[in-house]
């Protein structure tokens, strides 16, 4: 179940944290260029923070639970910083990963390599010594 139709959870989730780190003068702007009404996100806002947004209860207006809207932003503030480094971190351990990946083709060609060097060879003719030469 869902607040609005047509949206999910997780994009309506999404929508609110954008918002939320939006800087003073730019939300209703960038609310305007999604197509989202203030009242709706409010609604949403209401549902991330105080409610259910999964299971689609928006909480009672005057709840004694609320999270003042500057304790809000810095909650945002704080989740955007953690996804950046979470995002840096994804991308060392990628790069980490495609250096480990190449050192492993580069073991397993010169491992092939060994193999190829060490096969036996055909064996020489031994050379005896004419024992009636002594």
């Amino acid at each position: 179940m869902t607040v609005s139709p047509g949206f999910t959870a997780t994009e309506i989730r999404e929508i609110v944290h954008e918002y939320q780190v939006q800087p003073h003068g730019q939300k209703r702007p960038w609310l305007a260029a999604r197509g989202v009404s203030y009242a709706r996100l409010r609604r949403w806002r209401d549902a991330v923070f105080e409610g259910d947004l999964d299971r689609g209860l928006v909480p009672r207006e005057g709840s004694g639970m609320t999270i003042p809207p500057s304790k809000r932003t810095a909650l945002e503030k704080q989740r955007a910083r953690e996804r950046a480094a979470h995002e840096n971190e994804v991308t060392r351990l990628t790069a980490r990963v495609r250096e480990l990946e190449d050192t492993n083709d580069a073991l397993g060609k010169a491992i092939g390599l060994l193999h190829a060097m060490s096969e036996p060879e055909p064996a020489e003719i031994p050379t005896t010594t004419d024992p009636s030469s002594s």
